[in-house]
């Protein structure tokens, strides 16, 4: 805040209703100060509010020293005195709590009405006077307690509040108290801090304490009262004590909360007492209020409270100003709250970002974030500071706990006059403007277009016309759906929702090449389900996902059976950036190692990366079967996210293992990609190929409660990580892992020293364990490990040997692949294993990569080299022919479109057949053809000219080879 003097900085004043009684005012204050400046402010204060005439009369004195000053020093003044309140004699502290609200009173509507304090500040003025009265009065009563011996005497128990503490809810939560606000409180104590068998005394003591706090504060006298204090929003208020313990608070929310408790939880703040235990509660609360998926059920819970709200105020008709309640009435204020709470609610679980207090700073972030537009959020925003001044202004005036319009005309007058209005009928059409454009956005909001308007279940579709051709099938899945038969239609309300969705699922399955199939895909999805009424909720809000759900149960089986085995991967769906390209593996692991670090169990941990990387494969698929991406950015994005996975869970792993057996000797282990991860071409379904490297740096143990050997420490992380990356978890397996290219394969142990391996590249391995390092590059680990370890590639694959026998290597490999696969080679449909395919194109350009390295042939891309890189890299060298790599890059290329569409489209073999217009379609679309007759063709031409040059390159191995 500003250190400007306070009438520096006004910028606005009332208008006097009573001209007379303004000037009573600003006699009483300029009898104390001389500043002309301040008259227009205090006359219209005094002229349009009875309250603030008083109380300026009242205080006039104090109120004109603070005035020559800025209003912020007497405020912490104000504070200061409340806290001091708990060392105070009994008798005083009610005067002194009481004095002090006068004070605050006169000085926050002087600076709000004058423009001093903008809306944030003079609620958090109010806020946080609130806080310091609370907590004067809670710790003098509570040291009454200690005095008497009714509660512990250590020391300790005092600074500690004896583990009590209180929850500002609502606008005290989110420093936002109104003039004349009410202050919802939570009170607490944290069992663990007494003894069992003092339980009952001490809650009784506590509970006494509260009510004498409640009293202290609300309890009217001569001198009037502080605040009142409402302790309502309890667990279970009508049975519970107005204190009572956390564990038990815990438990209630655990099992009985309800959404509007969810919803008063998002500005609840440890205010008074024992913070550190009030903080550890909220902190334990979190998975209660923000459910980690999209929770679009809350809409509904809140637009049920909002119609109660209306019913009970009688709301629910036109907007008329007399009598309009600014914060319950329509295009209110809590029409704002509920608009931006919900919001909340649906998404900050996955984006903690989202979480914030206050309802302005709530609504900036959802608008960054992409969940509200920018202009329905200014129109919000506006609206909520003009109405929450409306509201000041109509407490002011009695200091009346009040949100109505008044119906008398006089009385309106006077209120458009404090609020700085001559033409009371222009103050009133401000209002009406702004309140109609608020519920236009909240019922939009809560009420989307085609929703359904009643319970009636949807009217049976002409399924023959609407393309079905067995009409009498798809009548018999959806009567099992109305009739309850699968878990996400058993209730009722979820029976309710799907019947209004019923004509979009059905329109957009009718757009399917075969909508029975569709249908049919469809049906597994829902059966799949362990409920509906999420689902349900968020398709109500978002029609466009029916449409997209639809077009992946036409397109790709696999798609739709990981949606029913795990519905939250809808989430990813509505996030912004969905359709946008994947980032690379750093943004990515930036990404997931905020997710893990909020939680604080490993096997939550697990859990977690799992459900994070089924987000991220749907999205990669679904922008794949799209056209959004191409098989070479398919590849690079999954790719990227199992990297991602890698290098999040590697430090977390180290840690939880480092934790039994001391941290890793020397510079710890490495990670090496090997394969398709490797070289960035995975698909949705490839496994990991990963060797772990070590350095102990010549440490012999590592230094833990459980010691272990190096090998044996460095052999038995690696297991901790292999079960990391594969037990199944309540979310499923991550992603299988194949260690056979480590040195020696099965035989050797499961973790190598880099030194080891060195060793053994330079006198044991054999060509194809040589051909396989072209693929390979470090994703985890120390950064100068990595970087020896790439050297390290880099040193195998430059040994000098004679180039022919990385020819003749990859000739014998390829025979051997070609008889244990010989049932695979026949399958048109077969990439990698077929003759001319992925894996005798992949043979040529390691092989090709091995032999230029082996002669020392500069500017190669030893590690981590795909196929097309490699070749590319081979013609440029002059090392391959053009036409060659021309005939074997269009064959890769073509290839690896369709594999990767197969493996998003297809759970298992393909045989267009029996396939179905989906799969058949994915392929299409990224191949470009438009029948797949065409597209067989295309494709085994091209893999014959692939298979001529890799004839001659790889001959059987009784031929003699190229040479190099």
């Amino acid at each position: 805040m500003t250190a400007e003097p306070f009438a520096s900085r006004l910028t606005r004043a009332p208008l006097a209703h009573d001209p007379a009684r303004g000037a009573e005012a600003w006699e009483a204050l300029s009898a104390h100060l001389s500043a002309p400046e301040l008259r227009p402010l205090v006359e219209g204060t005094g002229g349009s509010s009875p309250f603030l005439h008083g109380l300026i009369r009242r205080e006039a004195e104090w109120l004109a020293d603070v005035l020559q000053g800025p209003p912020e020093p007497a405020l912490a003044t104000l504070a200061a005195e409340m806290r001091a309140v708990a060392e105070a004699d009994t008798a005083q502290r009610a005067g002194i709590l009481r004095r002090g609200k006068r004070r605050l009173a006169v000085l926050t509507g002087l600076a709000d009405l004058g423009g001093v304090w903008d809306l944030d500040a003079a609620t958090a003025a109010l806020s946080d006077f609130a806080d310091a009265a609370v907590e004067g009065a809670l710790r003098g009563l509570l040291a009454d307690e200690f005095a008497r011996g009714r509660l512990s005497r250590d020391p300790d128990d005092a600074a500690g509040a004896a583990g009590l503490f209180g929850l500002a809810m609502g606008k005290g939560g989110a420093r936002e108290l109104n003039y004349s606000s009410d202050i919802d409180l939570i009170f607490l104590f944290d069992e663990s801090r007494h003894e069992a068998d003092a339980y009952a005394e001490v809650r009784s003591r506590l509970v006494k304490v509260v009510q004498g706090v409640s009293q202290l504060l609300s309890k009217p006298t001569g001198e009037g009262y502080v605040f009142r204090v409402d302790l309502r929003l309890r667990p279970d208020p009508s049975v519970t004590p107005v204190c009572i313990g956390m564990d038990t608070a815990e438990r209630y929310y655990e099992s009985l909360g309800r959404t509007w408790e969810r919803a008063a939880f998002i500005k609840a703040r440890a205010s008074v007492g024992d913070i550190a235990a009030g903080e550890a509660f909220l902190s334990r609360l979190r998975p209660f209020v923000w459910r980690r998926f999209l929770d679009f059920a809350a809409i509904r819970d809140a637009h049920d409270i909002r119609e109660r709200i209306r019913a009970h105020r009688g709301g629910g008709g036109p907007i008329s100003i007399p009598g309009h309640n600014v914060k319950l009435g329509r295009g209110g204020i809590r029409e704002i709250e509920f608009f931006v709470q919900t919001r909340q609610l649906i998404c900050g679980g996955r984006d903690p970002a989202l979480r914030d207090r206050g309802t302005r700073a709530a609504l900036r972030a959802l608008t960054g974030a992409g969940w509200v537009g920018e202009e329905a959020a200014a129109e919000l925003d506006a609206a909520y500071v003009a109405h929450r001044e409306l509201e000041h202004r109509l407490q002011m005036i009695e200091d009346r706990q009040t949100q109505t319009m008044p119906t008398a005309p006089e009385a309106r007058d006077r209120v458009a006059a404090l609020s700085g209005w001559s033409d009371r009928a222009a103050f009133e059409a401000d209002i009406l403007a702004r309140m109609e454009r608020v519920s236009k956005i909240a019922e939009a909001f809560f009420q989307p277009p085609g929703a359904p308007a009643a319970a009636e279940p949807a009217q049976a579709p002409d399924l023959a016309s609407a393309g079905f051709e067995r009409p009498d099938y798809a009548e018999g899945i959806i009567d099992r759906w109305r009739q309850g038969a699968i878990p996400a239609t058993r209730s009722t309300r979820a029976r309710t929702l799907l019947a209004g969705l019923e004509p979009r699922i059905l329109q957009a399955l009718r757009a399917a090449a075969s909508p029975d199939d569709a249908l049919a895909q469809f049906d597994r999805f829902l059966s799949g389900l362990p409920a509906g009424v999420q689902v349900f909720s968020l398709f109500e809000q978002n029609p466009r996902l029916v449409d997209l759900i639809a077009e992946i149960c036409a397109a790709s089986p696999r798609l739709a059976e990981a949606l029913g085995r795990s519905s939250r991967v809808l989430d990813a769906i509505l996030a912004t950036d969905f359709f946008e390209p994947l980032p690379g593996a750093d943004a990515l692991t930036e990404e997931l190692s905020e997710w893990l670090a909020r939680e604080e169990d490993y096997e939550r941990q697990l859990d977690v990366a799992r459900s994070w990387a089924k987000e991220m494969r749907f999205r990669m698929g679904v922008q794949l079967l799209r056209g959004i991406a191409d098989a070479e950015e398919a590849g690079h994005g999954f790719s990227a996210i199992a990297e991602a996975c890698i290098r999040a869970l590697f430090p977390l792993v180290e840690a939880e293992f480092a934790r039994r057996h001391g941290p890793p000797p020397g510079r710890g282990a490495a990670v090496l990609a090997m394969g398709r991860l490797g070289s960035g071409e995975m698909t949705a379904t490839s496994d990991l190929d990963l060797i772990v490297l070590y350095d102990a740096g010549g440490q012999e143990a590592s230094e833990g409660k459980k010691s272990l050997s190096s090998p044996a420490w460095f052999s038995r992380f690696t297991q901790a990580l292999i079960s990391a990356m594969t037990a199944k978890t309540a979310e499923g397996e991550l992603y299988e892992i194949d260690m056979r290219l480590r040195p020696s394969g099965r035989q050797g142990t499961v973790a190598t020293s880099l030194s080891g391996f060195r060793a053994y590249q330079a006198e044991r391995a054999w060509t194809w364990e040589r051909m396989a390092l072209t693929r390979a590059r470090p994703v985890a680990g120390r950064a100068d490990l990595q970087d020896d370890v790439r050297a390290a590639v880099g040193e195998a694959l430059r040994l000098e040997r004679p180039a022919a026998e990385a020819w003749t290597g990859a000739a014998d490999m390829r025979a051997r692949i070609a008889e244990a696969e010989k049932g695979g080679r026949e399958d048109p449909w077969a990439m990698k294993r077929h003759r001319g395919g992925l894996m005798d194109i992949e043979f040529v350009a390691q092989a090709g990569l091995l032999a230029a390295a082996a002669e020392g042939a500069p500017d190669l891309p030893l590690g981590g080299a795909s196929a097309p890189r490699a070749l590319a890299a081979l013609e440029a060298a002059g090392r391959l022919d053009p036409g060659d790599v021309a005939a074997l890059a269009q064959a890769h290329d073509l290839q690896s479109r369709l594999l990767q569409a197969l493996r998003v489209a297809t759970s298992g073999g393909f045989d267009p057949a029996t396939a179905g217009p989906g799969p058949i379609a994915a392929l299409l679309r990224v191949s470009g053809e438009t029948e797949i007759e065409a597209l067989a063709e295309r494709m085994q031409a091209a893999r014959e000219a692939a298979a001529e040059v890799v004839d001659r390159l790889l001959p059987a191995p009784s031929a003699e080879g190229p040479g190099g």
